[in-house]
């Protein structure tokens, strides 16, 4: 996906960023996320690693400001998945498979109809089982960052009668990770005594309604419901007791957060249908409201080995958004239509801690899009918009920081876009591109600063800042060709220029970094991926791709980069009637490349240098797979 990026720092990647915009980790603090994640109509955008893509029917990248069609907003964009839906005809799908790395997986899916023309369902179990990429010499393990993941969908759908349908959407997920992803020297080795989990229990649900009035009108409702309990915890020393005891480590610790997380939303919306339209029969609309409340609790512990002591933070953070939100889509001509939106929302917020801290806040905030849709030709569509886009405001933790750091403001967005969409040769050539500027500001940035610990070494303290202005320049291309009966081939690419326009940090000026006019974190300048398939005959089909990316910074409080890099993933699938069998790999050259990085000055001679220290992505992985269709 053009300019999607994502950040790890965990068992896997949780957090991503569209157009340079976009969380990358959490600790201590509360996230209000610039980047939504949704799964069946459920918010998952501060739980990332719920986005598991069995039984997954459809994932939707929707690029800049998000609120005047649906209830959820989002500032940078969002990232819908769509599980598959249940049909009149019975529907099974079972898939297994092993690869390198001790790797096996199964799941099975089963849909169909329950009572004729009356209700259908489907549901679906997973699981996938890894020893995960490192080795652990101090414990002589090679599981310490294993996957053992459990995801189980189901979805009921009622159909009442000709014009009311109603959906229940069920997910459990019981994730249990381990997180043993940095090391002194960079490679798949680490000696760490302690080794950390990336683990989440999550169960949640979705009602829905879907409701045709009568020829005029129709009213939708979504009704969600989300619980998980996350642990995310790790060695922070990345090394064994011994080591500080002899005098070759700063300290000895282990860090662990533990998190209950639960929100709610209610959305109604009324929408026009074929005879509801209004001024003169030209315009379709809708009008929405949206609900929503977060309960997030925090447990921090921190254990210091050498006393041993252990340091415990607590936190508790509620919101509670209520937004109305409209849009009207107006044919000027039965070429150009104009595209108008409105999005009003009362934001909310209650923050403690164990710290004595207690930040309440309460603000409008207000979104909006106005563009223009012309229809060349039918296979032609030009299209220009100009949205407005907000994320509020919010509170910086740590004690240690200075007053004028503890809370951040609002930020607002503009974003002014063109392209155009087309479709060449009868549908065999799709393609799309699109040019974009957008314009934050206030906008929220992420540093952090080193801080010397009592017992030795130094601590990151996290926190956001506001920067007047930062601007994203960018560019977004994809083409879609079906050569022939036996070639199929694809490609994207996206560029992109997001620069700090006018922001000094004066924590960071003090140790020589300059930030001004400097790229922002994790915002590659080019990204792109080139592919195709190609098809033997019925039975055989050969599938390979590129993907890459170009260098960037791993955050806006130091100078470390990642490397750009290029990867490659290819495929061979025979397919026997219901059976298909796949020989897979991914990242074949087994390219080193970073997900996550730091950079520590701490104290030479310690064993912890001044240098960059990354966390691998996932090296050359070979597999196979069956599956079976019914």
């Amino acid at each position: 996906a053009p300019n999607v990026n994502v950040s790890s720092g965990a068992s896997r990647g949780q957090y991503f960023q569209i157009r340079g915009i976009g969380e990358r980790s959490q600790f201590k603090g509360p996230i209000n996320p610039s980047v939504g994640l949704y799964i069946d109509g459920i918010d998952f955008s501060r739980t990332g690693g719920a986005a598991t893509l069995f039984d997954i029917d459809q994932v939707e990248v929707l690029r800049g400001p998000q609120g005047t069609i649906y209830g959820a907003n989002a500032l940078a964009g969002v990232i819908n998945l769509q599980s598959k839906q249940p049909t009149d005809e019975l529907d099974i799908h079972v898939e297994t498979g092993i690869a390198e790395y001790n790797t096996h997986n199964i799941g099975v899916a089963v849909g169909g109809p329950l009572i004729d023309d009356k209700l259908l369902g489907r549901m679906s179990i997973y699981s996938h089982q890894s020893d995960g990429y490192m080795e652990n010499d101090f414990l002589n393990r090679d599981d310490t960052q294993e996957q053992d993941e459990v995801t189980a969908r189901g979805h009921l759908k009622w159909l009442v009668n000709s014009d009311l349908t109603v959906d229940i959407n069920l997910l459990h997920l019981d994730i249990d990770n381990g997180y043993d992803g940095f090391t002194f020297d960079n490679s798949r080795h680490s000696i760490a005594d302690e080794p950390g989990r990336d683990s989440q229990i999550t169960n949640s649900f979705a009602l829905k309604s879907d409701w045709r009035a009568n020829d005029k009108i129709q009213l939708q409702t979504t009704f969600t419901y989300s619980q998980s309990d996350l642990d995310y915890s790790y060695d922070d020393d990345w090394s064994y007791k011994a080591k500080y005891a002899s005098g070759l480590g700063p300290y000895s610790g282990f860090d662990q957060y533990l998190r209950d997380r639960e929100n709610y939303s209610f959305e109604a919306r009324v929408l026009s249908n074929e005879n509801g339209k209004i001024f003169n029969e030209s315009t379709a609309w809708s009008l929405g409201i949206y609900h929503a409340a977060l309960t997030e609790k925090l447990d921090r512990t921190y254990f210091d080995n050498d006393t041993p002591s252990t340091t415990v933070f607590s936190n508790h953070y509620e919101t509670v958004n209520t937004s109305i939100f409209g849009q009207l889509d107006t044919a000027l001509t039965n070429k150009l239509s104009l595209i108008s939106g409105l999005r009003i929302e009362n934001w909310q917020a209650d923050y403690t801690d164990s710290a004595a801290l207690n930040v309440k806040s309460n603000d409008v905030l207000f979104g909006g899009k106005v563009g223009l849709n012309y229809k060349a030709t039918e296979n032609h569509l030009l299209f220009t918009s100009l949205s407005r886009g907000y994320k509020a405001g919010g509170v910086n933790t740590d004690t240690d920081l200075s007053e004028n750091l503890r809370q951040f403001n609002s930020e607002y967005l503009w974003n002014l876009e063109a392209g155009i969409k087309s479709s060449w040769l009868d549908g065999d050539i799709i393609t799309n591109i699109t040019t974009f500027y957008t314009l934050r500001k206030d906008a929220q940035i992420k540093s952090s600063i080193l801080l010397p610990r009592a017992t030795g070494g130094t601590d990151f303290v996290d926190y956001l800042a506001n920067a007047e202005k930062v601007s994203n320049i960018g560019i977004e291309a994809d083409i879609d060709w079906l050569v022939n009966n036996q070639f199929r081939g694809f490609a994207s690419v996206g560029l992109l220029d997001a620069v700090l326009d006018d922001y000094e940090n004066p924590e960071l000026l003090s140790n020589g970094i300059s930030l001004s006019g400097r790229r922002i974190a994790h915002a590659p300048a080019y990204q792109f991926s080139l592919g195709g398939e190609y098809y033997f005959n019925p039975n055989w089909t050969f599938r390979a791709n590129i993907e890459g990316k170009d260098e960037f910074y791993f955050s806006n409080s130091h100078n470390a980069k990642s490397s750009s890099y290029a990867i490659i993933n290819s495929s061979l699938d025979y397919k026997q009637g219901d059976w298909k069998v796949s020989l897979w790999g991914r990242n074949l050259f087994d390219k080193d490349y970073a997900t996550r990085g730091f950079f520590w000055g701490i104290d030479p001679g310690t064993g912890y240098a001044d240098q960059k220290y990354t966390q691998k992505g996932d090296p050359r992985v070979v597999g196979i797979n069956v599956s079976w269709d019914y």
